[in-house]
């Protein structure tokens, strides 16, 4: 089917692609998704989000748009996370349903139609699940089972394997677009957390073209905090167990101290003393780690920043116009203006 994305219709599928220095995949990408979507044989555009890369990638979603009217690019004007690429093509989508997938090609295109055909048949969230980890070694595979164990177990949310790989019906994304005004997201679990119909379709993840854009330890590590800190308070009941702890040990070095006391056994009791200090410090120094965590979290949603910043756009002005019509008033990005091709004012 041939698509008109500068037309006035919407699509009936959009595709969200977040993108930083993959511009050695898109290419591939692109011929893949014509491919499938064709065959669906669906209204359709695909908008790519280039994440602030440092290398050719918008180059390659410029070349792309101007061969392929259905491909929408955005650049952001500095790498500000894969979530805030996210939320940018979600409110650029214009489909009445939503496709989230990355570019390195471990997504699988040949999954959409199953994807499609769960959603036609009535859910609002489809989940394209992992049925294994590959690529990994054993550190990262055993670090992320931890931390997505942890994740559910405080969270209540079933996030076992669960990918960015997802349909999203329309109503869905006006949800998370305008009605969740957060600005530091967890994507996976805000689709968990909206409820509705959900529906889940196992896949295997695919090798991809390029395998050095992992997230690192530190990126893992702040995305399990960001997670944590936005979907359970359960970090600031441990302050409490820290505190009964500590008034447990206090309690029994006092009543050791008190009995030696009574049968005339007094001791100094240096190195008790000392061992105590510790555990109190390390206790201490816990608890105001997990405060500072969410008072850090209220301060950056205080602040009011905008998720993310767009440079340039590769649609004309009308049409970018009509899909900003979805953003929330509580938080719009901002378009730095710069010269250059493909560029507007907003």
């Amino acid at each position: 089917m041939e698509n008109d994305f500068h037309g006035s219709a919407a699509p009936t599928i959009s595709l969200v692609v977040p993108a930083y220095r993959e511009g050695v995949n898109l290419h591939e990408l692109a011929a893949q998704l014509q491919r499938v979507m064709a065959g669906l044989g669906e209204a359709f555009e695909v908008v790519i989000v280039d994440d602030g890369s440092p290398d050719e990638t918008y180059a390659v979603i410029e070349e792309l748009a101007a061969q392929r009217p259905w491909i929408n690019g955005l650049r952001l004007s500095r790498n500000f996370g894969k979530e805030a690429a996210l939320l940018a093509g979600l409110r650029e989508a214009r489909g009445r349903a939503i496709i989230t997938l990355d570019a390195d090609l471990q997504h699988p295109p040949d999954l959409i139609p199953e994807l499609v055909a769960a959603w036609r048949g009535g859910a609002a969230v489809v989940h394209a699940v992992k049925t294994e980890r590959t690529g990994h070694g054993p550190f990262y595979t055993a670090a992320a089972n931890v931390a997505t164990l942890a994740l559910e177990r405080l969270t209540h949310l079933p996030l076992r394997n669960a990918s960015d790989y997802k349909l999203l019906d329309r109503r869905v994304v006006d949800i998370l677009v305008n009605d969740l005004v957060e600005r530091e997201r967890f994507f996976r679990g805000l689709a968990e957390w909206v409820g509705f119909r959900q529906v889940d379709v196992a896949f295997s993840v695919q090798p991809g073209i390029r395998d050095d854009r992992r997230f690192s330890p530190k990126a893992l590590v702040r995305l399990a905090a960001t997670a944590m800190v936005s979907f359970t308070s359960a970090p600031l009941q441990l302050v409490t167990i820290l505190g009964f702890l500590t008034l447990l040990l206090s309690v029994g070095v006092g009543s050791e101290a008190l009995v030696s006391w009574f049968e005339g056994q007094s001791r100094t009791g240096f190195l008790t003393i000392i061992f105590t200090l510790l555990i109190i410090g390390s206790f201490v120094m816990i608890s105001l780690g997990i405060i500072g965590a969410y008072l850090a979290k209220i301060y950056e949603e205080l602040k009011r920043r905008p998720s993310y910043l767009v440079e340039r756009r590769t649609a004309p002005d009308e049409v970018a116009a009509r899909t900003r019509r979805t953003r929330s008033a509580a938080e719009r990005p901002v378009v730095v203006h710069s010269e250059g091709p493909g560029e507007h004012d907003h």
